[in-house]
């Protein structure tokens, strides 16, 4: 089951389906690299190309974790 969460993005509101284990991941890995929620995901979305954004975050938590960074 998906959680939705509400996110600031530059400056726009914008939602996030994802499943609870990759919210955590996520979590862990903002806070590895030293960034807030919506810092760590505003990266992604600026990088994502035509991907969307939840598909393009579940990307980058599987990228951290085939590199072995923040234990994701």
């Amino acid at each position: 089951m998906s959680v939705k969460r509400s996110i600031s993005l530059a400056g726009h509101r914008t939602s996030i389906a994802l499943e609870p284990e990759f919210w955590d991941a996520v979590e862990r890995l903002a806070s590895v690299r030293g960034k807030s929620l919506a810092g760590f995901i505003t990266e992604i979305d600026q990088s994502r190309g035509a991907r969307n954004l939840a598909s393009s975050v579940r990307v980058a938590v599987l990228k951290a974790i085939t590199s072995g960074e923040g234990g994701a």
